[in-house]
């Protein structure tokens, strides 16, 4: 019977998005036969399923991985009336402004909502995680979390007891919706604006295999021609490009182990595999909308694609 591989799971941010991410993490956790999962990464909302997974497999409980998992994308749904008709307004605002329809600016400096939103997902998060305890605690797997730094132009990866509710708040500090966050001093923005998700890092911790799951599609059926299609392929794009160019890196790498140039005693080969969600349905404005039914079938069919990929590798 062949071992169980040691596997990095790189978690791409994409709001709302990512809870696609939650359910192909849940089905995996599921099945700890196919996946000793040693390592996870993340940006934006796939830093914070990464965290969400995190906290319970440092505890040695994949069982409390998946209720964090469950639980917090339960949680994050629109539910009530007042943030049901919040959720629409600013999805309908959203995709409007796709369209190429001036529409008013406001600095999320200047928006009330923006803090309330930002103490709410705060709330959320450290409800299912406890950083203190995960950082402090001896069990693999390790994590990593992406941001960027605003006034430097800089990349930060946060590593472990680094990754705090406020590590994973400013990789998911969009500049349109939520102000920099400050840690240490310095003012961090969203980390799809960096390394999404980081990958490389992932690497130098010598993992059999890393496992990318990615809510940024990589196949399109034609070219964009509408003001939001355009808008939708571009943030698409830009959402890919750092995530190909560390995927290339480690396949250059890979590359030069195979032909022995680097000694394979120090080097490895690194199998690289993708869990994507593809959907050219799912724009920009997607990616905020929180509607509990349209999350809840993102996790289910998180869950149906990860299960067929398990299969495909027994």
């Amino acid at each position: 019977m062949a071992e169980t591989p040691r596997v990095a799971i790189a978690c791409q941010g994409g709001g709302s998005l990512t809870a696609y991410t939650a359910g192909v993490l849940e089905e995996v956790l599921r099945h700890p036969e196919a996946a000793d999962v040693v390592a996870l990464s993340g940006t934006s909302g796939g830093a914070m399923c990464a965290a969400l997974a995190w906290d319970g497999l440092v505890a040695d409980d994949p069982d409390r991985a998946i209720e964090n998992l469950c639980g917090f994308w339960a949680d994050v749904g629109a539910s009530d009336p007042f943030d049901r008709a919040f959720n629409e307004g600013l999805v309908r605002y959203v995709a409007l402004e796709e369209t190429g329809v001036p529409t008013p600016e406001v600095s999320p400096y200047d928006n009330p909502f923006a803090s309330w939103g930002r103490r709410r997902l705060r709330r959320t998060l450290e409800r299912y995680v406890d950083f203190e305890a995960a950082a402090e605690s001896p069990v693999d797997p390790a994590i990593r979390v992406g941001a960027v730094d605003v006034t430097e132009d800089s990349f930060r990866v946060f590593a472990d007891e680094e990754v705090t509710a406020d590590a994973v708040l400013a990789s998911a500090a969009l500049p349109s919706l939520f102000p920099a966050v400050e840690i240490d001093g310095r003012l961090y923005w969203d980390g799809l604006l960096s390394e999404n998700p980081p990958v490389r890092t992932l690497a130098e911790l010598n993992p059999d295999e890393i496992w990318v799951v990615q809510v940024d599609g990589i196949e399109h059926a034609a070219e964009p021609r509408t003001t939001k299609e355009i808008t939708d392929r571009r943030n698409l794009l830009a959402g890919n490009l750092s995530l190909n160019q560390e995927l290339q890196s480690i396949e250059f790498v890979n590359g030069l182990v195979e032909s022995g140039v680097l000694d394979d005693e120090r080097y490895t080969d690194i199998r690289v595999e993708r869990v994507v969600l593809e959907d050219e349905a799912l724009g920009y404005a997607e990616k905020l909308d929180r509607d509990a039914d349209f999350l809840a079938a993102l996790y289910e069919k998180g869950e149906a694609e990860a299960a067929a990929f398990l299969e495909s590798r027994s």
